[in-house]
């Protein structure tokens, strides 16, 4: 996971100098100064575009050969990706970012982001159910049941989930009207087709980004 890390920080770097250096080594002047020293100037561009191709060569050794699934919280759109190429581009819902208060004296709170960084699929279930915790009844202002059985609520969840640790993970939705929003809990909402293919694409140990 860390070279999918690596490569990601590669492309932005890349992206740089690709909107830095010329196609060519022609340099068109704009202005006096810059016509007064153009060996510097094509020696500063022949220097950008050998950084570039270096860059590009370490890049194409570290994207990883088999899918990776990228997730962007703020267009909140889900990419599985094969190398360079885009397998799935899915409209999703991530973390509304809303706090709760927990119950008693102290000040904890409850934060409902989706959490950014890297990690990697830990599990995969078919018909999963949801345990519901204890923010899911305070949120509609119930008791906290004292029965496990009272948490247990099926069907909400999609025919699969995959899970990246800590409790969050990537599931279906009953609300699919809301899908490009930010209003989960923390866990990535897809319709259910694009939840089928990503099941189907992805294994544990598959690597997921999230930003």
């Amino acid at each position: 996971m860390a070279r999918v890390l690596l490569s990601l920080s590669a492309v932005i770097i890349v992206g740089l100098l690709v909107a830095t250096v010329p196609h060519s080594s022609q340099v068109i002047s704009s202005s006096p100064e810059s016509s007064q020293s153009p060996a510097l100037d094509e020696a500063s561009i022949r220097s950008l575009q050998a950084r570039y191709k270096m860059l590009s060569k370490q890049l194409s050794q570290l994207i990883p050969h088999q899918p990776y699934i990228l997730v962007d919280t703020a267009r909140n759109h889900l990419y599985v990706k094969r190398q360079q190429e885009v397998v799935l581009d899915a409209i999703a819902s991530t973390g509304s970012g809303t706090i709760l208060d927990k119950p008693g004296d102290g000040n904890d709170q409850w934060v409902f982001d989706t959490p950014r960084g890297e990690f990697s699929v830990q599990s995969k279930l078919t018909n999963p159910v949801w345990v519901k915790p204890d923010w899911a009844f305070i949120e509609e202002g119930l008791m906290v049941p004292k029965n496990p059985a009272d948490r247990v609520e099926q069907g909400v969840l999609g025919e699969y989930a995959l899970g990246f640790g800590k409790g969050y993970f990537i599931h279906g939705t009953l609300y699919t009207r809301l899908l490009g929003k930010n209003v989960t809990h923390g866990c990535i909402r897809l319709n259910d087709g694009d939840l089928k293919s990503v099941y189907q694409l992805a294994r544990v140990g598959t690597p997921i980004m999230i930003f």
